[in-house]
């Protein structure tokens, strides 16, 4: 089955195990959970060790039939931008299994607690690395379930209104995007006689103008929707706010990275016409999310809203960098991606703990922690940094190439003959860059009204400081912060050659679809010899 068969399928076979034991054996469900998202994680480390950074290309492919009249094959392939998504993702899940507060407040069924984590964790992973359509739309879906259970059965007082908006919202793009996949499956077979899901060859196949448009539509509100892009963005902090502590981690630090990932993978190489005619709009709403979801984060007294709408603005640097186009912004917009989800996913196990501790999350409710938890207060006060973008940790990296791409994105676009697509780059890049500073002001604002100041609340003297399992959390998060912010490059290196093929081909594309917009669907260029037989049904 290869690397990439075992990293994705472990976490469910380690899910079947967690169910097999009885329900009373908390400890045994924890433990084994935990084992096989670490084992899961050491895998993705061989994947890591045997990916060569000097190849542009998709590695280590598992390429097996599965469903074979339909033409539907099980498909997984690595490249420079999914690698390291897959890192991401192996990494924080056992970090968050880790958690004592990772299940929050309601400490029941710790059995499924725990099977739905590793099964979210397969869902996610097969997402980033499925190179086949149906593939990728049943993994994509594979994550809905999990989280809406995570979130309806050990979330917060509101938590069934949460969850159903969550599903609501996802599903109404997911089949919209679903339908564009089966009118791209049917184009195919007209124009070649075959039938396939398969990305390799359906990124072959130009349609005109306004189907691309409308294909391009659906996958970009299902990938819009997952970032969430403003105006789409409202079932966000609901589903925040009462999912528990786990099901927050995960849902900031992976799962809303899909909408940006389905942007590169998908819906910018498949419809590169319709991209380009849609980059302006998208780049105006992804700049309006970056000051919107500041401004509203500045006004909150519940701290995990107040994370929750700094995703929203962060998430947004991310989808302006993919839409610069160029190399510099979507390496930005990569980074970016990583950098959130370590920051943010600590930031809410920051939140968690100190919500367990107190039972509230009201920033009024709290005051002059340091002098209680000072060994919490160092490591949030590292996370708080970080997230705000200061130089030396995982948050300036991403947000400064994001900017500079933005800031030269019209230049380096002329000699394509599209120097006008992108609309006042330096207005955008400057306004962008305007909410770093608000971001510091309401995050530092944060800390200092829970750190600092008189401790004249009984509840808060009685606070303890982290210790055992939760100084184990809160110092690999912090670790990888800093090491990332002073170490960069070999995560950059490692995406480049993807980054700058992606940027290359779509060119090609592109200027191809202009020189005959409403050519019939047809495959360019030729596709290549068709990949030998690897195997039955995985």
């Amino acid at each position: 089955m290869g690397l990439l068969g075992w990293v994705t399928m472990l976490p469910l076979f380690g899910a079947a195990l967690v169910l097999l034991v009885p329900q009373e054996e908390e400890s045994i469900h924890r433990g084994l959970g935990l084992l096989t998202a670490i084992v899961t994680f050491v895998v993705s480390l061989l994947v890591l060790t045997g990916f060569d950074a000097a190849q542009a290309g998709f590695q280590m492919e598992v390429n097996r039939s599965w469903i074979a009249p339909l033409g539907i094959r099980f498909h997984l392939g690595v490249d420079g931008i999914s690698l390291w998504l897959v890192l991401l993702t192996t990494f924080l899940i056992p970090v968050t299994l880790l958690s004592p507060q990772a299940i929050g407040i309601r400490n029941i069924r710790v059995r499924e607690f725990t099977a739905a984590m590793l099964i979210l964790e397969t869902g996610m992973i097969g997402a980033f690395l499925a190179l086949d359509l149906f593939v990728f739309y049943v993994f994509w879906e594979l994550m809905l379930i999990p989280m809406y259970f995570i979130i309806g059965i050990w979330g917060g007082e509101r938590r069934f209104y949460a969850a159903i908006k969550f599903v609501i919202y996802t599903l109404v793009g997911s089949l919209l995007m679903l339908v564009a996949i089966l009118y791209l499956y049917a184009q195919f077979h007209a124009a070649t006689g075959g039938y396939s899901f398969d990305y390799a060859q359906l990124s072959h196949l130009t349609l005109p103008a306004t189907p691309q448009l409308l294909c391009f539509a659906a996958f970009a509100l299902a990938f819009a929707i997952k970032v969430p892009i403003f105006p789409l963005h409202t079932w966000l902090p609901d589903a925040h706010v009462e999912a528990p502590t786990g099901g927050s981690v995960i849902l900031a630090g992976v799962m809303l990275k899909f909408g940006a990932y389905g942007f590169l993978r998908f819906a910018l190489p498949m419809f590169p016409l319709a991209a380009a005619q849609a980059a302006p709009l998208i780049a105006i709403l992804a700049v309006i999310g970056i000051v919107y979801g500041a401004l509203m984060a500045y006004v909150q007294d519940d701290a995990k809203k107040l994370v929750a709408y700094s995703s929203v603005s962060h998430l947004g640097f991310v989808v302006l960098g993919i839409l610069t186009l160029n190399p510099t912004g979507i390496q930005g917009a990569v980074y970016q991606m990583l950098a959130h989800g370590i920051s943010t996913g600590g930031l809410f196990l920051g939140v968690g703990l100190l919500y367990d501790r107190r039972h509230s999350r009201k920033l009024a409710d709290f005051g002059g922690l340091w002098a209680k938890t000072p060994v919490f207060a160092a490591c949030l006060l590292v996370i708080v940094l970080a997230s705000v973008g200061l130089p030396g940790l995982c948050g300036f990296v991403g947000e400064f190439l994001v900017l500079i791409g933005t800031f030269t994105a019209q230049k380096l676009w002329a000699p394509a003959g599209l120097s006008g697509y992108f609309p006042a780059p330096k207005l955008m890049a400057g306004i962008a860059a305007s909410a770093v500073i608000i971001s510091a002001m309401y995050l530092l604002g944060m800390y200092q009204r829970l750190m600092f100041g008189p401790l004249d609340k009984p509840e808060n003297r009685a606070v303890r400081d982290i210790h055992g399992a939760e100084t184990w959390v809160f110092g690999i998060v912090v670790t990888v912060a800093i090491v990332m912010g002073l170490a960069p490059q070999p995560i950059l290196a490692r995406s480049e050659k993807s980054v700058d093929a992606f940027v290359a081909s779509y060119r090609d594309r592109l200027q191809e679809a202009r020189r005959a917009p409403d050519a019939p669907a047809h495959i360019y260029p030729p596709l290549p010899a068709a990949a030998p037989e690897a195997g039955g049904t995985p």
